[in-house]
């Protein structure tokens, strides 16, 4: 009975080890190119989406046939105005480019009614690198010490989860 609980106790720790060490070898591969990103994915006809071109080292252009081309300033992001007329249900293609680095391209859904951002509607990709989802590229990267605080947070609660098991074992002794 020992043997199974110090064998089960050993995966997990295997296991914890193993989810973290992909991360630690996408915290050293970080992405130079740059991340664009638009903000909400659906909207109203009339309404805003914010542009943002993270990374580009040169003012960037995002263009698209539901609103006027806008210019992204260095290190920061804009706002783009839908065209009040664009047809419910479409989609729009939107450019980015930034010169001599990359482009981009999403697809803007238009609703039927006003729209509000969430995390789960930001749009985000790299260029000519992997698509970064979640909350719009907002997370650069991890460095060596939030990965030093996750590990030991992992190790922590596979050493108390031990303990708790070892200290059942004893108190029930027959």
């Amino acid at each position: 009975m020992r043997a199974i609980r110090v064998a089960s106790a050993a995966l997990l720790g295997v296991a914890s080890f193993t989810l973290t060490a992909p991360t630690a070898a996408a915290a050293d591969n970080q992405v130079t190119s740059p991340v664009f990103s638009v903000s909400p994915s659906t909207v109203a006809p009339g309404g805003r989406v914010t542009l943002s071109a993270n990374g580009c080292n040169t003012m960037a252009t995002a263009t698209s046939g539901v609103f006027d081309t806008v210019t992204i300033r260095p290190g920061s992001s804009t706002t783009a105005v839908v065209d009040s007329d664009a047809r419910v249900g479409a989609q729009y293609s939107v450019q980015f480019n930034c010169p001599g680095q990359g482009t981009g391209s999403f697809n803007l859904t238009i609703s039927g009614g006003r729209s509000a951002p969430t995390i789960g509607s930001t749009a985000t990709a790299t260029a000519p690198g992997p698509a970064r989802g979640g909350i719009g590229g907002s997370i650069g990267g991890l460095n060596a010490g939030q990965l030093a605080a996750g590990t030991a947070l992992v190790v922590a609660a596979a050493t108390a989860t031990i303990f708790v098991v070892r200290r059942r074992r004893e108190g029930r002794q027959h």
